[in-house]
């Protein structure tokens, strides 16, 4: 529960930026681009089904972005989009640290709003029917 209005606000800032960019520029130009180049990288990962997996990293992505935007379905779309942030992270391991420092900071962002949930000013919170 967000105990101020102050909080309530600072949250939904921090929900709907972080899940725009997420959607809006690591999310859709994936969905929207070649995704059998991102695939050959899931691929050397040692994922099997790689295309499969690029397509369910790149909609978590948009997706998930955009239903933590709009804080609906917030801890489940946050979570999927957790889970490819931890596969980026382990991505860029041996990256130098700003290379995964974003990767890193949507990882925080999105574990916040898996124990959070979308806060008061969300429509999961107007479906449910209360500001609170």
């Amino acid at each position: 529960m967000m105990k101020t209005q102050g909080a309530a606000i600072g949250w939904t800032l921090v929900r709907v930026v972080f899940g725009l960019t997420l959607a809006l520029s690591h999310g859709l130009p994936k969905v929207t681009g070649d995704i059998s180049r991102f695939a050959e990288g899931v691929a050397a990962l040692g994922f099997p089904f790689p295309t499969f997996f690029a397509w369910s990293a790149a909609l978590a992505e948009l997706v998930g972005g955009l239903l933590v935007a709009l804080g609906l379905f917030t801890r489940p779309a946050a979570a999927f989009a957790a889970f490819t942030m931890v596969v980026a992270l382990y991505r860029h391991r041996v990256d130098p640290f700003g290379r995964m420092e974003l990767a890193l900071l949507y990882l925080a962002v999105l574990a916040a709003a898996v124990l959070v949930g979308g806060g008061p000013y969300s429509l999961d919170a107007k479906v449910r029917g209360r500001r609170a």
